[in-house]
């Protein structure tokens, strides 16, 4: 078999196909949920603890300052802000994905239940029948 032959049967298979559209997907709902998380959830949250945008909270490990041939030397800094941030953006795209999943995990329990044939019922003489059979084979009259 061929190098491309192959290479084509495994680029067309299904997963394949799937698993692209699903990150394509996914990186348009991370798109949605950083928006969600930036612009909707973090502006109040910021507000309850007194206006502070976390994405700024930074610990300072070296001052700024400027070097001997008077180039501009940065701060160090361990932004742990935009370290919330993320956890944040995390937690709610974690949520989000739990509850589309539950969606569908119902959805498929209400369908395999509407698919489902209800067990066949009994008829009581039938019941009655089948007993007497038994014990007339077993040699047990119950005169």
């Amino acid at each position: 078999m061929s190098l491309l032959k192959e290479f084509r049967d495994f680029a067309v298979r299904g997963n394949v196909v799937d698993l692209a559209v699903a990150v394509i997907i996914g990186g348009a709902f991370g798109k949605i949920v950083t928006s969600l998380v930036n612009d909707i959830i973090m502006p109040p949250i910021g507000l309850l603890v007194g206006g502070v945008d976390f994405s700024d909270l930074a610990i300072v490990l070296k001052e700024a300052s400027v070097g001997s041939d008077g180039e501009a030397i940065a701060a160090v800094t361990m932004g742990y802000g935009a370290f919330i941030q993320v956890v944040i953006d995390f937690t709610i795209i974690a949520f989000a994905i739990f509850m589309i999943v539950k969606l569908i995990n119902n959805l498929k329990r209400k369908e395999e239940k509407a698919s489902t044939p209800p067990p066949p019922t009994v008829n009581k003489t039938e019941v009655l029948l089948e007993e007497i059979r038994d014990l007339l084979k077993s040699g047990n009259n119950p005169s």
